[in-house]
């Protein structure tokens, strides 16, 4: 049985009990983001450390291209055709045909609102909203077919799914829960009815910018694997809790900042040796988020090996 078979009987629960996936994901330096680089060095990342499925960081700008200054820029924000992600497109096909027989190959997927937040960039969105719903829901319209646009070239590239983030619902993201759950989550979900027929989706509830209070405005979203923080409100919760919670698959347990970025190898080893223990039966070991850059891949290869050789 390959990567590729595991993760699937994991999903379909029905994994061997002998094997725990495992993977990280980290940015790589620019010189690596487009072109043959990128999929040079994704397909290194993925054989030095011995992760389980190959996971492709977006780092296209599309979106950033046309920042927002004024609330009538809402409504001019660019609509972006499947060649304008050509160079993103380039890459899942690279690795799809060096990795897809071994391996799934998934896009990260930045949802609509984290797109439009990077046009935003120093724009006090929530007032935008306040003064003119209606302009900033249309650059939400525009930036959610951009974001479609991506999902098609992707999978005419060959792509087995996406790891598929969403913002907004942090505890102190607005004023009250009214905005993710009537402004953002509908726009989540238009793409995640896009998305849905692929082999292998990961659900990332991103808390870069926030934790949450709790988790319920996520639990009828789809995808096969949930990745969380376990800090939710004011509660550290256990892996199994949140396998429980969302019905599937949990991936993660390790910081992004903590031990696995910082620790010696011991450390790290220790410390997921622990997350396993605790872990449910259908679990891929990982971090929250992405983790620092600098991260050593000798200490993430130690910390994979350690999951591969676990018994459950």
């Amino acid at each position: 049985m390959n990567k590729r078979d595991r993760i699937l009987s994991l999903i379909h629960g029905n994994a061997p009990a002998d094997y725990v996936p495992a993977a990280f994901f980290m940015h790589f330096d620019p010189a690596d983001h487009i072109g043959q680089a990128a999929i040079d060095k994704h397909l290194e990342f993925f054989r030095a450390t011995d992760m389980d499925f190959v996971k492709i960081q977006y780092e296209q700008t599309l979106s950033t291209a046309f920042p927002i200054r004024t609330i009538d820029d809402w409504a001019h924000i660019p609509r972006y055709s499947e060649e304008d992600f050509e160079p993103s497109a380039r890459i899942v096909a690279g690795l799809t045909q060096a990795a897809k027989h071994e391996a799934l190959v998934i896009m990260t997927l930045y949802s609509p609102y984290m797109w439009l937040k990077q046009s935003a960039d120093g724009i006090d969105l929530a007032e935008h909203m306040r003064q003119n719903p209606t302009a900033v829901t249309k650059g939400l319209e525009i930036m959610t077919e951009n974001v479609l646009t991506l999902v098609r070239a992707c999978k005419h590239a060959g792509v087995d799914g996406f790891y598929a983030s969403s913002q907004g619902g942090e505890a102190f993201a607005f004023p009250g829960p009214e905005v993710f759950r009537s402004f953002i989550k509908p726009s989540d979900l238009t793409v995640w009815d896009a998305i849905n027929d692929c082999s292998f989706n990961i659900l990332h509830i991103c808390d870069y910018n926030g934790g949450y209070a709790d988790l319920s405005p996520f639990l009828d979203y789809p995808g096969h694997v949930v990745n969380c923080s376990l800090h939710v409100g004011d509660r550290v919760l256990q892996a199994a809790e949140i396998a429980q919670l969302f019905g599937r698959p949990f991936m993660g347990g390790m910081e992004r900042k903590g031990v696995i970025a910082t620790g010696s190898v011991q450390e790290i080893r220790q410390t997921a040796e622990d997350v396993l223990t605790n872990a449910p039966k259908q679990f891929i070991l990982g971090a929250d988020c992405t983790i620092p850059s600098n991260t050593s891949w000798e200490n993430l290869k130690a910390v994979i090996d350690l999951a591969h050789q676990h018994k459950k």
